[in-house]
């Protein structure tokens, strides 16, 4: 009859392959989560992008509904910003209102008070898309924000033929 000794511990042998197993697991498994971060990050800056394009263009379209037609006026602030980046008219109830771009803040300016409705902003513009009616306008943006290793997510957002109540 053979006798079996208890072993105790692991050979040199064993604990190379396990550390190679390992290894390999983790050189698969490192491109493959990174990755799914960068898919993650992708997703939820989209999703937040088309949040504040939705709202910025409900804010700008509610107020430019209000507004009196021939006191409608498409400029830029300065001449550092796109053309027709900036709507300045008047509501009914006779509030001047503006909407402009400043780099890439989007600001409303109600009276005296001016606050920014969005931070990502990179391109606006105010359009007439009908020369023979200026009770239409078109607002037209763009949101960009950066993501990861430089890159950058965009979101155009158009919303065409706003049409302005008080003619």
């Amino acid at each position: 009859m053979v006798a079996f000794r208890l072993r105790r511990g692991v050979t040199l042998m064993e604990l190379l392959i396990v550390v190679g197993i390992i290894s390999a697991l983790f050189a698969v498994a490192a491109p493959i989560l990174l990755q799914v971060n960068r898919q993650f990050i992708m997703n939820r800056t989209r999703v937040e992008l088309q949040q504040e394009a939705r709202a910025v263009m409900y804010v700008v379209t509610r107020n430019l509904r209000q507004a009196t037609a021939a006191s409608i006026t498409l400029s830029r602030a300065d001449t550092s910003q796109p053309f027709y980046s900036k709507i300045t008219f008047t509501k009914e109830q006779g509030t001047v209102m503006t909407f402009q771009q400043e780099g890439t803040i989007l600001y409303q300016a109600m009276g005296t008070g001016k606050r920014p409705l969005s931070r990502n902003l990179k391109y606006l513009a105010f359009t007439f898309p009908r020369s023979d009616d200026m009770g239409i306008i078109s607002v037209s943006l763009t949101m960009e924000k950066n993501i990861f290793e430089g890159r950058k997510k965009a979101l155009h957002m158009a919303s065409e033929k706003v049409r302005i109540m008080n003619e």
